[in-house]
């Protein structure tokens, strides 16, 4: 039997991001504790914090950032028309901001790669060693896998630098558009009226948007209280059940361990506290998601109240502020953290395929328990069709990408001082139109919490 340590379960979510519960779980070997990776361990009552997701479609949240830093990028451009050194500055960043999502591309490619690789060619060769009764065979092709993941890690942590070095040119960037324009409104009068009233306006969908990130804020610390509760009867749970134990190792999602729970009905009165848990996550995910969407109409409203008003002081001979340079730095910003989050889980996999491997295939008394085998034979099965999907995942989010590489900064092939005032204005409207029609991916489950 196997001896195992239930490992905390933590939320690990940049903060204003987070989207859905994300459950920290793994069974660990207590002997192996000292093995884990510093960066993911934290010591405190012999518990171990480890990262894993709840659900695969996490990695679809770098879709809407993507997308939006080009249209971003195009907007700020035409705001600077006639500013020929600024709009120097800003072709080198969105060049940089191109080469720098073909290198992400390529990094989920990766991603989706080795998730294949699982389907393809561990599991198979997992569950071959398992009905062989062949444990060397099967530590070979967990450390084979482990070598995989540990490539990925490091791929990811180069990205995530990367992407920080670039933000920080974009803040200068940012900079050098604000000396400018302290330059030049010192030879611009006083705002108009309409400009002023254009002002306040902003300044209170500000206020709306923040008043909306508050209960955002309010709602998150309710499910991770939740997550909490949830977790100490998956544990429970777990204890008592050699297949839950087998796919906690093999299946980082928590849909399945809930399901799992709920079939078993070895104790029914914990299945039906799980659920009821479970729902109520559910429905405080769907408050989140309508919260989400709020949020993303105040920034389209927002946008376009911006660039009326950046429209309006163009007309003056007056810099714009730089408002889309800074959105361009939020959605980079959001960007480096799901790659962080991608780097996390890749670790948490790793470790949980070494447990699994010192733990398990350790006692060849395992497999020669025909129970025991035949339930984790079937769990690797299950674990086949999870990682396929997140495979999936992986090669659509890549698919955006390639999309960004190739045609999205076209616009800066012409330079906006050179545009008609018609043509300006007909670029501007199309961006605007694209913006309204990018749409969050809030990482709701697309099956809901209840259970069939």
């Amino acid at each position: 039997m196997m001896k195992t340590l239930i490992c905390n379960m933590t939320t690990y979510m940049p903060k204003g991001y987070s989207t859905t519960p994300v459950l920290f779980y793994l069974i660990i070997s207590s002997r192996h504790l000292e093995d884990i990776p510093l960066q993911a361990k934290k010591c405190r009552n012999s518990k171990v914090e480890l990262v894993i997701v709840s659900n695969p479609e996490f990695i679809q949240e770098l879709l809407p950032s993507a997308q939006r830093t080009a249209l971003l990028y195009h907007l700020s451009y035409l705001c600077l028309a006639k500013f020929p050194k600024l709009e120097r500055i800003l072709r080198e960043r969105a060049t940089e901001t191109q080469l720098l999502f073909g290198s992400s591309e390529a990094l989920l490619l990766k991603c989706a790669a080795t998730s294949q690789n699982l389907v393809s060619t561990l599991l198979p060769s997992l569950k071959a060693a398992v009905e062989k009764n062949k444990s060397v065979l099967a530590i070979k092709s967990l450390e084979k896998a482990r070598v995989w993941i540990n490539e990925i890690v490091d791929k990811v942590e180069q990205m995530v630098k990367r992407y920080d070095k670039h933000n920080h040119s974009v803040a200068s960037c940012t900079s050098d558009v604000l000396n400018e324009k302290a330059e030049t409104e010192k030879q611009i009068e006083q705002a108009s009226k309409e400009v002023d009233a254009l002002e306040k306006a902003v300044i209170g969908l500000n206020q709306e948007l923040w008043n909306n990130n508050q209960e955002i804020g309010r709602i998150e610390a309710t499910i991770a209280r939740k997550n909490n509760e949830l977790q100490n009867h998956i544990r429970e749970s777990s204890n008592k059940n050699n297949g839950l134990s087998f796919m906690v190792c093999l299946i980082p999602f928590v849909g399945p361990l809930i399901k799992s729970i709920h079939q078993a009905q070895a104790n029914q009165a914990l299945a039906v506290k799980t659920q009821a848990i479970s729902n109520e996550l559910s429905q405080l995910s769907n408050e989140k998601s309508n919260l989400k969407n709020k949020e993303w109409n105040i920034h389209v409203r927002l946008t376009d109240m911006q660039l009326k008003l950046a429209t309006m002081k163009l007309e003056k001979g007056s810099i714009p502020d730089p408002v889309h340079l800074n959105d361009v730095q939020t959605c980079l910003t959001r960007i480096q953290q799901i790659l962080i989050q991608i780097k996390k889980f890749w670790e948490a996999v790793s470790i949980m395929l070494e447990a699994l491997k010192d733990e398990t295939f350790a006692d060849e008394h395992f497999i020669d328990d025909c129970e025991m085998k035949e339930t984790f034979l079937k769990t690797i099965t299950t674990a086949q069709k999870h990682w396929r999907s997140f495979g999936e995942y992986c090669l659509s989010a890549r698919g955006i990408f390639s999309l960004q590489t190739k045609d999205a900064y076209n616009f800066l092939e012409t330079s906006p001082s050179s545009l008609s005032k018609e043509e300006w204005k007909r670029q501007y409207d199309a961006v605007i139109v694209k913006l309204n029609k990018i749409c969050p991916e809030v990482c709701t489950p697309k099956e809901t919490a209840a259970i069939a």
